[in-house]
């Protein structure tokens, strides 16, 4: 029989009378709801209209091009290739003109044809039994048909049906990007391709470059080979950059996929991979000898205003220009601290001779001076909100990373803005409490958080709403060191971005859900380590009577809101859940030893990764520090213990501000035993004065301790376990185990740390307080 998958492709069988039926319901189905609701189609379309029949694909289909036409061509040959390797689907491209008479004539035909009137990026498809033809004005237009009408065919199928319909679809942003920061931690040149290919399945077109900063200079610049020589390897060793010539095989590739590239140089901070190279550049009279910084945080050093150094940025911004020829070039203006302009002789000397008085306008007349440089070679200068002063010039283009408010402002004063907002598209947090999230910022930016994301101001008028030219999500790596970690936090929720930046603004969620299903089936067929965050599974762990341990899984509400047909399925014997595997309803009590396997699945299909936990006797009893309450807002982090990568793992919460943590209803009636594991983790972060206020000297041995308080971090301690075992030691080490003396009752039980100095961070993994 006929099996209607996502309402739009079918598996065969010969009865045709059962085909036929099927097909009509499958149809009734696709009139009653968005197409887009289950082609798996992101972003999806702006107007859908179903119409009768279906269009078989198998390898019988020719692809066909007007004679001559490069972009329709290259259209044409993306699909193929789309096909060939997420389907095995391997279709010849013929020209649009055949003779009369031949067989090809007959042959079921998608075709790729101009037509004028559309938007610059906007294309249709008409989809009939016979025929598919793919229309647009321009080649950006037929690039991104041939993506929407390569996600019509769910991966894996190499003969299915596309339903007849009509797509008529264009963007409602011209600007759809993302960012990547490759000075924190470098990637390969073939994983940058990687990204710019799956940004193009998802109509994304800028990909922001950042590629210089404290942490590293990545790009080649012959003038002054010190930049790479010195500037692209930091203290401990580590490092790269990019060669001209490797970027201009990228940039290449990128225009083949419809992504500009836009480069980012900061300036005039973030500057101590190129001080590090060229003292001479720097705003402190001395110019001492800097690394190449293998801190995160804002750092303070600065290029000094002297007119060698604006030559120096101006030869530097020369070969950037033949590198990339985007209308846009990136000048980063963020973070800068002014205390060394403000105390340097020489800058004071400069301002005088300038006229200004004020740090802050050193700064404008700063970026006035490269913007106008920029403007002359026909190119606008885009910079970070900071820029956004009196006197900044009609062309440059403001990014609103401080909330959405300066793209507001920008608009109002007529300057083109971006809105690039922390925290709501901010992609270094993590996106669930779940402990299978990677190392990264501890506050949550979920997937559904992006998808509500709206851009739309409607305080501005509809002239002052052109100014907005879009959106862009920030992909910072201090905690990404690898190309597998970026792929995790970027996908899904570009995805989302991308929906938020192409489709109408009347977004459905739980469509969205479905429709991402067999786009995570494409992901996994190109290799691409997605986050399965949203799909994921909750433990919840807790000692009963008798030694059982009850076992608790949920998915998040998120999910459970929107896709009331998911559900989890576990295996208790080993073998892998699958749609057969027994339904999760309530809470399971499991014997130590077990091992249970779970996995969440929507229909027949997992979306999941399988979740695994071996039960020991310590599962109902040991909270991790995922498990317990940071005691404070501070700057919370996901750290990973030194030598701990790849160890599977999941990564340290702490507050580095204030590393302690907080145990609810401990009972300590009968004086338990505590035992925990804890880490020493580099203190690498510019934090400035605030570093002052962390409380440290309070330690009673030459190491520190774990303080135990009870109601209250500020009591005295009640008791304390000596950190010595722990002392310069890699990775987790179990502190020996305490006794607690007896207190009637059930207390919340408090966990700090005692210490000498700033450097190590300690950090807690787990702890246990048995009864």
């Amino acid at each position: 029989m006929w099996i209607v998958r996502h309402g739009l492709s079918v598996v065969r069988q010969s009865r045709a009378a059962v085909q036929t039926a099927v097909r009509a319901f499958a149809l009734a189905l696709i009139a009653a709801l968005p197409l887009a609701a289950h082609g798996g189609v992101i972003p999806a379309p702006a107007e859908v209209k179903p119409a009768s029949g279906w269009f078989h694909v198998d390898s019988t289909v020719i692809l066909r091009v007007p004679p001559r036409d490069r972009d329709a061509d290259a259209a044409a040959h993306y699909l193929a290739d789309l096909w060939t390797r997420t389907n095995e689907l391997a279709l010849p491209i013929r020209s649009s003109v055949v003779r009369s008479g031949g067989a090809e004539v007959r042959a079921p035909t998608i075709e790729f044809r101009r037509r004028s009137g559309s938007s610059p990026e906007g294309y249709d498809i008409e989809v009939d039994p016979q025929r598919i033809t793919v229309s647009a004005s321009s080649s950006a237009g037929l690039f991104y048909g041939a993506v929407t009408l390569w996600q019509l065919l769910p991966s894996g199928v190499k003969r299915g049906d596309i339903a007849a319909q009509t797509i008529i679809d264009a963007p409602r942003y011209p600007w759809r990007g993302l960012m990547l920061d490759s000075s924190r931690h470098f990637q390969s040149p073939a994983f940058v391709r990687s990204m710019i290919d799956w940004m193009a399945w998802h109509k994304l077109n800028v990909l922001h470059w950042h590629l210089t900063d404290d942490q590293g200079w990545r790009l080649e610049i012959r003038k002054y080979p010190r930049l790479t020589s010195v500037g692209a390897w930091r203290i401990p060793a580590y490092g790269g950059y990019y060669t001209q010539q490797q970027v201009r095989e990228i940039v290449a590739f990128a225009a083949s996929r419809h992504v500009q590239i836009i480069p980012e140089i900061d300036m005039p901070g973030h500057a101590q991979a190129a001080l590090a190279a060229y003292p001479e550049l720097g705003a402190i009279d001395s110019h001492p000898t800097l690394p190449v910084s293998a801190n995160w945080g804002v750092h303070s050093h600065l290029f000094n205003l002297e007119p060698g150094t604006f030559e120096f940025l101006q030869n530097v911004l020369d070969e950037v220009l033949q590198l990339f020829p985007s209308r846009y070039v990136h000048i980063g203006g963020d973070e800068a601290v002014k205390d060394e302009w403000n105390a340097s002789a020489t800058v004071q000397a400069r301002a005088r001779l300038l006229g200004i008085s004020d740090a802050e306008a050193l700064q404008t007349y700063f970026t006035q001076k490269i913007g106008g440089y920029l403007s002359a070679k026909g190119r606008r200068a885009v910079g970070w909100d900071e820029i956004m002063q009196p006197g900044l010039a009609a062309d440059a283009v403001v990014m609103s990373w401080h909330g959405a408010s300066a793209a507001h402002a920008a608009a109002i004063r007529g300057n083109d803005a971006v809105l690039a907002p922390d925290p709501m598209l901010y992609l270094d947090r993590r996106q669930s409490p779940l402990a299978t999230e990677p190392p990264g910022r501890i506050s949550i930016l979920s997937l559904k958080d992006v998808y509500d994301f709206e851009p739309h101001d409607a305080e501005l008028s509809e002239a002052q709403q052109k100014h907005v030219l879009g959106l862009q999500a920030e992909l910072w790596t201090e905690h990404m060191q690898t190309e597998r970690r970026v792929e995790w936090m970027a996908l899904p929720r570009a995805a989302a971005l991308a929906e938020v930046g192409w489709s109408p603004p009347q977004r459905s969620w739980p469509d969205f859900l479905k429709r991402l299903v067999p786009m995570l089936a494409r992901y996994r067929a190109f290799g691409i380590n997605y986050a399965d965050s949203v799909f994921g599974i909750d433990p919840q762990y807790a000692a009963d009577e008798g030694g059982a341990i009850r076992t608790t899984l949920s998915n998040l509400p998120e999910l459970k809101d929107a896709a009331p047909d998911a559900g989890i399925r576990y295996t208790l014997d080993g073998r892998e859940p699958s749609a057969a595997s027994t339904h999760y309803a309530q809470p399971l009590l499991l014997q130590p030893g077990t091992e249970i396997r779970a996995a969440t699945f929507m229909g027949s299909e997992q979306v999941s990764r399988t979740l695994v936990a071996h039960l020991s006797a310590h599962t109902g009893t040991r909270r991790t520090s995922h498990e317990l309450e940071l005691c404070s807002n501070g700057i919370g982090l996901l750290l990973e213990p030194v030598g701990g990568a790849g160890s599977g793992r999941a990564p340290l919460a702490v507050d580095i501000t204030n590393p302690c943590w907080i145990y609810r209803g401990v009972d300590l009636g009968k004086g338990p035993h505590i035992l925990a594991a804890v880490a020493a983790l580099p203190f690498n972060y510019e934090l400035g004065a605030d570093a002052a206020k962390i409380r440290v000297g309070d330690n009673r041995t030459s190491q520190g301790e774990l303080e135990v308080h009870v109601d209250g971090c500020d009591t005295a301690a009640f008791s304390v376990l000596p950190l010595a075992a722990a002392a310069n030691r890699d990775g987790v080490t179990e502190l020996p185990a305490a006794r607690l003396p007896p207190l009637p009752g059930r207390h919340d039980v408090c966990l700090r740390f005692a210490r000498p100095r700033l450097d190590p961070l300690w950090a807690l993994d787990w702890v246990e307080i048995e009864k």
